[in-house]
C-alpha cells in the first residue's frame, strides 16, 4: 500500500477519533498486511515517566481498528467497524516511544470473516496486536474482537 494510504489513515484517525491528535499517533507503516503506529512517550507520559496505561490500550486497539480499516479498503468491503470485546496484558512499563503493531490473522479466519460478511452483512474478526518498546520488547499484548456491519456509515 502506498504512502498515500498511510497518510489517508492518519488523516481519518485525526478527523474521526480526536483522541489520536492528543496522543500524537502516527501511522509508521503498512507493509505486507502489518500496520505499525508510532506512539510518542512525551504525549502519553504519566506521573511515573512511563507511558500511560490508557494510551497503551488505545494504541493497541487503534492498531487493530486501523489494520481492519486498511484491509477492508483493499478488499472493497464497506461498513462500520467497532470493537466488541477486548483483553489486554501489560507486561512491561514503557519508558520510550513505542510502536503498536497488528498483523494479519490466519488466512482461513480472514476468508471466513469475508464470507460471513458478504452473506449476512455483519461479521466478527479476532485481531491480535502488541505494543513494542523502542528496543523491540513486547510490552503489551492485546486481543480484540472487531465487528463489521453493513449499512452503517463510520
Amino acid at each position: 500500500m502506498s504512502d498515500q494510504a498511510q497518510s489517508d489513515l492518519e488523516t481519518l484517525l485525526y478527523r474521526d477519533i480526536p483522541l489520536t491528535r492528543a496522543m500524537q499517533v502516527r501511522v509508521a507503516s503498512w507493509h505486507e498486511h502489518q500496520l505499525q503506529l508510532q506512539l510518542p512517550l512525551p504525549a502519553n507520559c504519566n506521573l511515573h515517566d512511563s507511558m500511560f496505561g490508557g494510551s497503551l490500550y488505545c494504541g493497541a486497539l487503534l492498531a487493530g481498528w486501523g489494520w481492519l480499516h486498511l484491509r477492508l479498503q483493499e478488499a472493497g468491503l464497506h461498513g462500520a467497524v467497532v470493537i466488541r470485546d477486548a483483553q489486554i496484558s501489560y507486561l512491561l512499563p514503557v519508558t520510550t516511544d513505542a510502536r503498536a503493531c497488528c498483523s494479519a490473522p490466519e488466512a482461513a479466519a480472514w476468508s471466513r470473516f469475508v464470507t460471513i460478511f458478504e452473506r449476512r452483512g455483519v461479521a466478527r474478526l479476532q485481531l491480535e496486536s502488541q505494543v513494542l518498546t523502542a528496543g523491540g520488547e513486547v510490552a503489551v499484548r492485546f486481543s480484540g474482537q472487531f465487528v463489521l456491519q453493513r449499512g452503517i456509515t463510520g
